[in-house]
């Protein structure tokens, strides 16, 4: 069957069957490998993308349930690395052997944009699931707090109020 997926600001149609898991048709339909198989059954978050703004298991989700809904993968996060998630990862030196780290940052993305300012607790619901065989789960927790400290930053510098030379100012 075709389907539509919308997929990083782009759309495409896929050829595939209803019941594929959206995984593989991101992995070896769309060719993008950033998404990782994991564990197959949904537990381990290696897969994770963002399905209207939620965190999802693409090992889990079919393609028809995907169709028509807006699909964001960690390479349409940023297209060059500076979203404030990929940022704070750096910095903090958040990944070891990396493999789940996109699944991670995919939920963290999720969480942020619901909830700007997270508090552990928050994080830690957010997270819970997304399992790390290298446990840097303390520097995920920093990292997402950093990174809402980073997207603030971001906004205050962007609402700056435009200078005129109206009454006042001269």
């Amino acid at each position: 069957m075709r389907f539509v997926l919308k997929v990083n600001g782009r759309s495409g149609t896929v050829d595939v069957p209803p019941d594929m898991p959206l995984l593989w048709a991101l992995r070896d339909v769309l060719s993008l490998p950033g998404t990782k198989y994991g564990c197959g059954i949904g537990q381990c978050g290696a897969c994770t993308v963002n399905l209207g703004g939620r965190a999802v298991r693409s090992c889990q989700t079919p393609v028809s349930a995907a169709a028509g809904a807006v699909i964001t993968t960690i390479e349409g996060l940023s297209p060059d690395g500076s979203h404030p998630l990929q940022q704070a990862w750096r910095e903090l030196d958040v990944p070891q052997c990396g493999y789940c780290q996109a699944g991670q940052i995919m939920s963290a993305a999720a969480l942020l944009a619901r909830t700007p300012k997270p508090t552990d607790a928050d994080i830690d619901a957010a997270m819970n699931g997304n399992l790390c065989r290298c446990a840097t789960y303390l520097r995920i927790r920093q990292a997402i707090h950093r990174a809402a400290s980073i997207a603030t930053v971001r906004s205050m510098r962007s609402i700056q109020p435009a200078r005129s030379n109206g009454p006042g100012n001269t």
